[in-house]
């Protein structure tokens, strides 16, 4: 009479086992669920990263740095949400941004590609190039010569290049550089009068920045609608660059040789992590 309660036992124990299975996957799966929610919101709402692919913001960013932007500086838009979605017109919570941010924007023409640049033009602004200076409602915007930058010019070439501090109204000082000296294509241009609602962009790397000078006929950017930013760029919290000597069995396997590594390729890290450049402000 003992062998059953013995089986009953054990039947009753498996049970257990079981849903404690079945239990702990489920923990497991809330705990992801609601992780992937906080990524969500986080990267929404408050710090998206980005990383910078071209060299239209040189020296204030280079190719391979990796940043956060901060979501909530000027409110939020369509273009705050992933894939753009139509929610409402405008921004709310609007903050307009200040003369010398560095900011990432919706491209006019083509809302699906992200921009980078330093805003120059206020609404109502004048903006001009003449001679390689900039001018601001028919000023001269002040610059003062630095120690030369030392940057890729064209075909993987190395040199130090033309670099300035230059100040904007509002005593709002940032480094730029001038690979061709003042004589850079578009270092002459046209009186562009911003419109109301939006902003002129320029990138710090002069001669080698499509940006608000080129229109959108040009393959250019133009002018900024406000409802257009991302946000503004903050910090630099990860930066991999050229890597120096003969690329690793790994590397040579995986196609990724000289040159900026993706920030995935670890095993390249102790030669090609800017540890200078990271968690540096950006300005």
């Amino acid at each position: 009479m003992t062998e059953p309660a013995r089986l009953d036992r054990k039947g009753t124990g498996m049970k257990q086992k079981a849903k404690a299975k079945e239990g702990g996957k489920g923990d497991t799966l809330k705990v992801i669920v609601q992780a992937l929610l906080i990524a969500l919101v986080v990267r929404t709402f408050l710090f998206q990263p980005f990383n910078i692919p071209s060299g239209s913001m040189i020296p204030t960013l280079e190719i391979g740095d990796y940043l956060f932007v901060s979501k909530y500086a000027y409110g939020y838009s369509d273009h705050s949400f992933p894939f753009s979605p139509p929610l409402f017109s405008g921004r709310i919570f609007a903050a307009p941004p200040k003369r010398g941010d560095v900011v990432v924007f919706k491209l006019p023409s083509d809302t699906e590609k992200d921009y980078i640049k330093r805003v120059i033009g206020m609404p109502g602004d004048r903006i001009q190039m003449r001679e390689g200076r900039l001018y601001i409602n028919g000023e001269l915007v002040p610059r003062e010569p630095i120690a030369k930058a030392h940057t890729v010019v064209s075909w993987g070439h190395e040199t130090d290049v033309p670099t300035y501090q230059e100040i904007l109204p509002g005593a709002v000082k940032h480094t730029i550089i001038q690979i061709q000296g003042d004589n850079g294509f578009k270092s002459n241009t046209q009186v562009f009068e911003v419109p109301p609602g939006h902003y002129f962009m320029m990138g710090d790397n002069r001669d080698n920045s499509t940006d608000s000078r080129f229109s959108p006929d040009e393959q250019g950017v133009g002018f900024v609608p406000f409802e257009n930013l991302v946000g503004r760029a903050e910090l630099i919290f990860f930066s991999v660059g050229k890597g120096e000597g003969e690329p690793t069995w790994f590397s040579a396997w995986f196609s990724v040789g000289k040159g900026e590594q993706p920030a995935w390729a670890f095993w390249e890290w102790p030669w090609t992590v800017r540890l200078d450049r990271m968690l540096k402000s950006v300005k």
